[in-house]
């Protein structure tokens, strides 16, 4: 049944966003670790997707064309990796993980840009769920007129 496909597409899309607002929340939470196991500061973190199908548009097309298409498609989280973006700077000699020159490396974590990641995921997530309930509103509708 097609509508089912649509649907694990919608529900994999939900599960990578979910796994990207998560990965943003644990940023917003770090942005001021100065000191963590590794003995540096928090590196921010980030979600790689990558599209979960079995060869190009063009096979996926012509093969679900002719009806024998049964793969999995969508989206899943390849890895999370840290940005190599430096350190912030910052002049505070009263903390405790001040250097000798009295500067503290601080999280390369931009609440601003979090933010915004988060408001996109958010958003991206949203679209899955009206995708999602779309697709069951057509399933629902298609087995009423079985009645």
């Amino acid at each position: 049944m097609a509508f089912l496909n649509g649907m694990n597409i919608s529900a994999s899309g939900l599960t990578a966003q979910r796994a990207r607002l998560d990965v943003i929340a644990e940023n917003i939470s770090n942005v001021n670790t100065t000191r963590t196991e590794g003995g540096e500061a928090y590196r921010r973190r980030m979600v790689v997707f990558e599209p979960r199908n079995e060869g190009s548009f063009q096979e996926i097309f012509s093969r679900t064309a002719r009806g024998k298409y049964t793969g999995q498609q969508g989206v899943v989280v390849n890895e999370i990796i840290e940005d190599e973006s430096p350190f912030k700077s910052v002049y505070d000699p009263t903390h405790p993980d001040a250097d000798e020159r009295g500067y503290v490396m601080m999280p390369n974590v931009d609440l601003l840009k979090e933010t915004i990641d988060g408001m996109e995921a958010s958003r991206a997530y949203d679209a899955n769920v009206t995708a999602f309930n779309a697709l069951k509103a057509m399933a629902i509708k298609g087995l009423e007129v079985g009645k």
